[in-house]
């Protein structure tokens, strides 16, 4: 008999939780790469595989992404972006070498750690999932959710990721569209 595929209940990280955890990021690399992800919905895979050839400013160019697609963009705030730039000055990271030269297993290991000192569990994906709820609560509509900030192709996706609306973020977005 057919069972459909039950929709996990990921827990949503509020916006000031996130700040605090990258506020309390000490070191620039780690910082740059949980902003990556909490700011800009990346992937932990794409922010590792970053080079200085892919930043152009604010928009960032993603060879080979699990799309399949040839290339996609990303959009970072300016802030993020000038960080990311003194960091690759900084660090004197040429053009075809990786911003971030660290494993996989690294960067999960860094993302938990940051998340244990403000006493939650954070996994690298979570942050990915804050980006596109963050926005998509900030009055952003879906389709530029879905198409820009995670690059689905397919609105479906998009709905499933960004999980339930507590009663009390409802209650909350529905006063301020009425008063």
């Amino acid at each position: 008999m057919f069972k459909a595929k039950s929709i996990p209940a990921w827990e949503i990280i509020e916006k000031d939780v996130i700040d605090e955890i990258i506020f309390r990021t000490d070191k620039p690399r780690d910082r740059l790469i949980l902003e990556l992800m909490a700011r800009g919905g990346m992937r932990i895979g794409e922010v590792l595989k970053l080079t200085p050839a892919d930043v152009q400013d604010r928009k960032l160019t993603l060879r080979s992404p699990k799309s399949g697609k040839r290339r996609e963009h990303v959009f970072i705030p300016q802030k993020v972006a000038d960080r990311l730039k003194a960091y690759i000055r900084d660090n004197n990271t040429q053009p075809d070498q990786r911003i971030f030269p660290i494993c996989y297993e690294a960067s999960r290991t860094m993302v938990k750690r940051a998340g244990l000192k403000v006493g939650i569990r954070l996994r690298p994906h979570d942050l990915r999932r804050h980006a596109a709820t963050y926005t998509s609560r900030s009055g952003v509509p879906i389709e530029i959710v879905s198409k820009v900030i995670l690059r689905y192709a397919n609105l479906s996706t998009t709905q499933i990721y960004l999980g339930k609306v507590p009663d009390t973020e409802a209650i909350r977005l529905i006063e301020n569209l009425y008063s």
